[in-house]
């Protein structure tokens, strides 16, 4: 921001100047300026004057232009009408500042009423995972698995929460004292949560799930190290022949990422219907009909919850049914719709292990307030799901599909499962980096084989399990 940077702003000049420039000129001098007997602004007053002056030019700019017109206008269009008459009134108000100091002035003012204010650079990047917002003072980022915090600022929280107005209500959503929790979704699809006082004690908080402008496949998982050629192999596969899918893993993790690389294996004369909070995946599939859950409104009535939409589904006429996560009484329905003649239906959730996964199924049908003995419950997860795919991100910062595991049934209450493939972990080198390695376990003829029979993998899958084959790696102490 404008406090942090180093120009060399003109001083005031030896003519009478303007009431304007005597209250700009001691506020923004540099840091760096020469040593004189008055005090010099701190960077807090600084950037005061600097929010001051552009609060009076936005003012200014809303009673000029004609924002009617604007929102007929494309992104750049309006970028350049708004920019040119921000110019020309700080050109009437002979604002003393640099050239550069007016440009990223400008530039704020085009961000506060086009865009997302201050995260709008934030927004423009590819390489960022999630934008962390924790009041007005506080922004974080992930970059390469790694948190870090940034120098950007909004203007106080009064500016953050019109923000925030601004992203939910694209969505047909609010966020205020009355309905203070919110999720959404920008237009490229990031994820979005919104909290906000009196639950956010410390100013709205707004979190920012962000996804790549240009959708991974499973070949760039291979390049980043998430998994082998010879894994990605299995998992084509698996996408193809319409099994029962269950990706499991983590907050960060990479879920709905390999979820959206699985999909791409879809054939495309296949009917999907997709499921989800907010809508997020991205399948390229001509015939995809995509429903999202809705809240309830200030009355506190018309919630649609993920259960309806996925109960409303099997009277869709579905051929796959995908639920972006499942979190509650609706894996009831989506086991129902795994059984029922929907192969290839996939769903993820939140576990660290793919028996625990089961667990988990297990407890949300029991939340949900369904009166079934636990071993009925555990018979329909086993006989509907035929693959669950373990996904984690490690402390080093790096995501790895460290499970590709069945379900084969159950011996006496036990649900049994068998791992197809795994990550082994021996260690980490000098810069902290995990070392391991992708490896099958010699299962030379999965559960779902004759699946791949029928649909002509046989041989590919044979091939990939044995190129697979490594001997267990020795763990370093």
């Amino acid at each position: 921001m404008f406090g942090k940077r180093n120009e060399s702003l003109p001083v005031a000049p030896a003519a009478s100047p303007s009431a304007l420039q005597l209250k700009l000129v001691p506020e923004l001098a540099p840091p760096t300026a020469a040593p004189s007997a008055e005090p010099q602004a701190t960077p807090p007053q600084k950037a005061r004057a600097y929010y001051d002056l552009k609060k009076e030019i936005f003012a200014a700019l809303l009673e000029s232009i004609d924002v009617a017109n604007l929102s007929t206008m494309s992104v750049e269009e309006a970028r350049r009408e708004v920019g040119g008459i921000a110019n020309d009134i700080l050109a009437a108000k002979k604002a003393v500042i640099s050239g550069a100091v007016q440009d990223e002035l400008v530039s704020d003012i085009c961000d506060d009423m086009l865009g997302y204010g201050p995260l709008e650079p934030l927004l423009a990047r590819d390489d960022i995972a999630d934008i962390m917002v924790n009041g007005d003072k506080n922004i974080f980022i992930e970059v390469g698995g790694k948190v870090i915090q940034t120098d950007i600022r909004f203007r106080d929280n009064t500016q953050l929460l019109n923000v925030c107005q601004r992203i939910v209500s694209q969505v047909g959503r609010r966020v205020d004292e009355s309905s203070p929790i919110c999720d959404a979704r920008l237009p490229d699809g990031s994820r979005v949560n919104v909290i906000a006082p009196p639950l956010a004690l410390d100013g709205p908080t707004l979190t920012i799930r962000r996804f790549k402008k240009d959708k991974l496949t499973l070949d760039q998982l291979v390049g980043f190290g998430a998994i082998t050629q010879a894994g990605a192999e299995i998992l084509k596969i698996i996408g193809r022949v319409r099994c029962n899918i269950i990706i499991s893993g983590g907050t960060g993790s990479g879920k709905t990422t390999l979820l959206n690389c699985l999909t791409r294996y879809v054939d495309p004369d296949e009917r999907i219907i997709t499921c989800e909070d907010s809508a997020e995946l991205q399948l390229q599939q001509p015939h995809v009909v995509r429903l999202e859950t809705r809240p309830p409104n200030i009355e506190g009535i018309g919630e649609i919850t993920m259960r309806q939409l996925v109960k409303n589904c099997l009277r869709m006429r579905p051929e796959r049914i995908i639920v972006g996560e499942v979190r509650g009484p609706e894996a009831f329905d989506l086991l129902q719709a795994m059984n029922t003649g929907h192969d290839g239906s996939m769903g993820t959730l939140h576990a660290n292990s793919p028996r625990e996964a089961l667990s988990r199924i297990e407890s949300m049908i029991t939340m949900g307030g369904f009166s079934l003995p636990t071993r009925t419950i555990r018979e329909m997860a086993v006989s509907s799901i035929d693959i669950i795919i373990q996904a984690a991100r490690l402390r080093d910062g790096s995501r790895r599909i460290t499970h590709i595991t069945e379900v084969l049934g159950m011996e006496g209450d036990v649900p049994i499962t068998q791992d197809l493939f795994i990550y082994d972990m021996s260690g980490e080198d000098a810069f902290g980096k995990i070392i391991g390695r992708h490896r099958s376990t010699g299962i030379g003829r999965p559960a779902f084989w004759e699946k791949a029979r029928y649909y002509g993998e046989e041989q590919r899958l044979a091939a990939a399990l044995d190129s697979a084959q490594l001997p267990p790696l020795e763990r370093t102490p």
